[in-house]
């Protein structure tokens, strides 16, 4: 059985279902990172071992041997000193990535110059991710716990419409993306790019799906964000559909988040109205509200 060697740091994250773990290590006089992917089995989740899904597992690992970040425009990803596979999962081994604390603003025009790089041919790449994610809370119901909230006529309109919104994305030009743009997976610099881990959503989607899932990790607001992007873009017939790109994911991610967030602390004693400031809910409900002006936007 696969086990980190001694002495090394274990560190939060890991990004995706499959990883088991990720660790600071020491090879030579370098620092590296050492993640750790396990294999499905029996009993796991099906999309995990689909290649068309937003959640195969391999991706990242795949991503790496191929190369495919390695000289992007805008993001690039660490170089891999190698990856290791054996019969329980893959290891993978990176150049360790220093956090420069890149500007929101700095970042979302790097977002928009990795959106004009030519999509890899290759098969495996994901794709609709945000409608792979609202078929899953589909099959859990919906977005039941924000029914119970002041915002349940809007949460549910947007729900009845989510079909709506999105075919409009499936109709915006696809570009590359990164899937999963925080603060955590976007930390290094280098010169203008921005140096990111944790690929293991590189596919393709709507122009401004990267910047819509950015907009709510970050202190800008929406606009100047949008405006970085574009100019990123570099292709002001794309500026509009950046925007309705942006918009679409920013409210659906937002809203679905903060329901799972009210979701694992909603039967806890108490109304749930006063669980709003609770310690693992007050940031989805600030995220959410820092949207208005996009959900009304949608409402519209």
């Amino acid at each position: 059985m696969w086990q980190p060697e001694p002495g090394w740091q274990r560190l939060p994250g890991g990004g995706s279902p499959s990883a088991y773990g990720v660790w600071l290590a020491r090879e030579g006089d370098a620092d590296v990172i050492v993640k750790r992917l396990v294999a499905p089995v029996a009993g796991d989740l099906p999309e995990l071992s689909d290649w068309r899904s937003s959640a195969w597992w391999e991706r990242e690992p795949q991503v790496a041997l191929h190369g495919l970040v390695a000289a992007t425009d805008g993001l690039r990803g660490p170089p891999a000193r190698r990856v290791e596979e054996d019969s329980e999962g893959i290891t993978m081994v990176l150049e360790r990535v220093t956090d420069s604390a890149n500007p929101g603003l700095f970042v979302a025009r790097a977002l928009g110059r990795f959106a004009r790089t030519p999509p890899p041919d290759v098969p495996w790449l994901a794709r609709h991710q945000l409608r792979e994610r609202l078929a899953r809370i589909e099959r859990r119901g919906g977005w039941k716990t924000l029914g119970r909230t002041t915002l349940a006529d809007v949460a549910d309109h947007l729900w009845q419409r989510r079909s709506v919104h999105l075919a409009t994305l499936d109709e915006l030009p696809q570009v590359l993306q990164h899937g999963d743009p925080t603060p955590a997976n976007l930390p290094g610099r280098d010169g203008d790019d921005v140096v990111a881990i944790d690929w293991s959503n590189l596919g393709t989607g709507a122009v401004g799906h990267d910047l819509g899932l950015w907009a709510l990790t970050v202190r800008e607001d929406f606009e100047p964000l949008l405006a970085a992007y574009a100019d990123g873009l570099a292709d002001p017939e794309q500026a509009d559909a950046a925007a309705t790109g942006a918009r679409i994911t920013a409210v659906y991610t937002a809203l679905s988040r903060l329901d799972w967030a009210l979701q694992r602390v909603a039967d806890g004693e108490g109304a749930l109205a006063g669980k709003y400031s609770h310690p693992s809910v007050a940031p989805y409900v600030i995220s959410m509200q820092r949207q208005a002006t996009q959900i009304e936007a949608l409402l519209g």
